[in-house]
């Protein structure tokens, strides 16, 4: 059976999950809430909350009415309401923290809520892992339809129902887009009933998944709901460099965790002067240049010479503002300034298993003579004119490497 968040066959959990995909350490189960009241028995013998939640594909989840009252646990597969038809889930929470959650969504409880027909039964989830498996080569021939009518969109994402009536295609567009032709093209070709739903660029990050610059999984695929609006302010309170490439995430917006640490930064920026102030001294007037936020430390530099920076302590820094508004003006930045702690000489990398340093190929390497005379055996007979070679050394020395050889016929013109 496949897993309903991912389109692996893992037997109705994620691989390498214990615990019937339940534990919510997998990528698959996004924000499972541990029941810590699975255990407990409600006072007074009161019934157990009649809802409970169900998850689809890509972590999306409803609420479903257990009208049937069927003794339901989390891991369990069942049929759910649907229009028209059913569809196909995995329970991931039961009980009053179904209530809990219900409220943070803002569905009322006691409201009109879709109910649960069963439990999956084996055809009902031969049908689901069937339909799962067209939804890819259905997303390829989708995305040609789209791109023949010339329509600015992307099809990101296809889920069929658990009953394989129906399938929903996710879509992203930056205006809008008159798919009128599109779904009859789609219905033709496909033969079922479609619907078009449009997401947004984090909302398709979301549910595709990923790696971000950081090294782990995205945030907004793991554990982040709320999407919150992320300002290039947020970068400039943190002294980041304004470069699209590096705070832009995969989903081509500024990256939602620009906001984790930004209260951290105003309020360790409310001691700090404004940046545009400048200093008054009989050396010339100084403007800032950079902030360490958390060392508290500020750049300042001449107006005549922005090569030279000095660093002062913002307690320093305050001082002189205030002499400044009495009209007072100091010697020189130099009187306030700090030293600037160096890094430290890199020093020669020495292990005690005798491993060489980490500096040793970035010296060249040095070049091998070419004037290495090659040593050639000495002619055995100095009148033997076939194939003469010329000897590079004016008086060449016979080689002792063995007996000379012996030659059976004598030139005669050498014995003349």
């Amino acid at each position: 059976m496949a897993c309903n968040s991912c389109s692996t066959s893992t037997g109705g959990a994620p691989k390498g999950c214990k615990n019937n995909g339940t534990c919510g350490t997998d990528s698959c189960n996004k924000l499972t809430v541990f029941d810590w009241l699975s255990n407990m028995s409600l006072p007074g013998g009161q019934e157990p909350f009649d809802c409970v939640e169900v998850r689809f594909k890509n972590g999306r989840k409803e609420f479903y009415r257990n009208a049937e009252k069927l003794p339901l646990v989390i891991g369990d597969v069942v049929a759910t309401e649907a229009s028209p038809g059913h569809d196909v889930g995995i329970v991931t929470l039961t009980g009053e923290l179904v209530k809990v959650q219900m409220k943070k969504k803002g569905v009322n409880p006691d409201g009109e809520v879709l109910k649960i027909y069963r439990k999956a039964s084996q055809k009902d989830i031969e049908i689901w892992s069937n339909a799962r498996d067209k939804e890819e080569p259905m997303k390829v021939r989708a995305r040609e339809l789209a791109i023949a009518l010339k329509l600015e969109m992307k099809i990101s994402d296809i889920e069929f129902q658990g009953d394989a009536s129906k399938a929903t295609f996710y879509y992203t567009a930056n205006d809008r887009v008159d798919f009128r032709q599109l779904i009859k093209d789609y219905a033709s070709a496909f033969g079922i009933r479609i619907e078009m739903k449009q997401v947004g660029f984090r909302q398709e990050a979301s549910r595709l998944g990923g790696i971000g610059s950081c090294g782990r999984e995205l945030c907004c695929s793991t554990w982040l709901t709320d999407f919150r609006s992320v300002n290039t302010s947020a970068a400039r309170y943190q002294q980041l460099s304004l470069n699209p490439q590096k705070l832009a995430g995969q989903c081509g917006k500024l990256k939602c965790c620009l906001n984790y640490e930004l209260d951290s930064y105003m309020d360790a920026l409310k001691d700090f002067p404004d940046m545009d102030t400048k200093l008054y001294t009989e050396k010339g007037d100084a403007v800032c240049q950079k902030l360490d936020i958390f060392k508290g430390l500020m750049w300042f530099a001449y107006t005549d010479n922005f090569a030279h920076w000095h660093v002062l302590k913002t307690t320093e820094v305050k001082e002189i503002i205030s002499k400044n508004k009495q009209k007072i003006k100091v010697a020189s930045l130099e009187e306030f300034a700090v030293e600037e702690e160096k890094p430290a000489v890199e020093k020669t990398f020495q292990n005690a298993m005798g491993q060489d340093s980490l500096t040793r190929f970035d010296q060249p390497k040095k070049k091998k003579s070419n004037n290495k005379k090659r040593k050639r055996p000495a002619e055995a007979n100095s009148g033997n004119t076939t194939n003469p070679r010329p000897s590079n050394n004016a008086n060449p020395k016979p080689a002792n490497n063995g007996p000379k050889p012996k030659f059976k016929k004598e030139n005669k013109d050498a014995k003349k």
